[in-house]
């Protein structure tokens, strides 16, 4: 297994015990979650400097590159990021992201209280990605993840009927998931 450093970045109102992200957290102490300045009224433009100087922080403590963890709008935080935010030197320091059941900022459960998340940059992610979407997710259909996943040049792997893929959808530490994102430490 990698040594690498992991970012893990949540979605709208963090991830709670018995969330995947939670999980590894708790099993390795080189994940480390962004913490973002407003879990409910979620802002894209402070999300993403929460990730801009989260990525500064994991390089200015040396090693390689990070990963970055990222679910339902941690996702879309990352393509914002990428898009409009990051400097070359910090996307220079990621390494490859996770990119786990990302929402639909149109669709009809995306939260009222997340501001700027739309539309979607679809722009190439300059590092490996690998986009995971549920058949059943309310907040991102299989067409719009496929999407997201062409336009950012990430993997798409689809994991059946697994809800958001939240704690709710039974995956424990979900071993699989930490695999793929291994699979990027390279």
């Amino acid at each position: 297994m990698s040594e690498q450093r992991v970012l893990v970045l949540p979605g709208y109102l963090n991830s709670g015990p018995g969330h995947w992200q939670t999980r590894w957290e708790e099993q390795h102490a080189r994940f480390t979650r962004v913490q973002m300045p407003d879990w409910i009224h979620a802002d894209c433009d402070a999300w993403c400097e929460a990730l801009e100087s989260a990525v500064a922080k994991a390089a200015a403590a040396g090693g390689a590159r990070v990963l970055l963890a990222a679910h339902s709008l941690g996702c879309l935080t990352v393509a914002h990021w990428v898009a409009r935010y990051a400097s070359a030197e910090r996307l220079a320091q990621v390494a490859g992201a996770l990119l786990v059941a990302p929402p639909d900022p149109h669709g009809p459960e995306f939260p009222a209280k997340a501001r700027g998340f739309g539309p979607v940059p679809l722009v190439p992610l300059p590092f490996a990605s690998i986009v995971v979407a549920s058949s059943d997710d309310p907040y991102g259909s299989v067409p719009f993840s496929e999407r997201c996943a062409r336009a950012w040049g990430s993997r798409w792997i689809g994991i059946g009927a697994r809800g958001h893929i939240n704690a709710e959808s039974g995956l424990g530490d979900w071993e699989e998931g930490r695999e793929w994102l291994e699979s990027m430490a390279a």
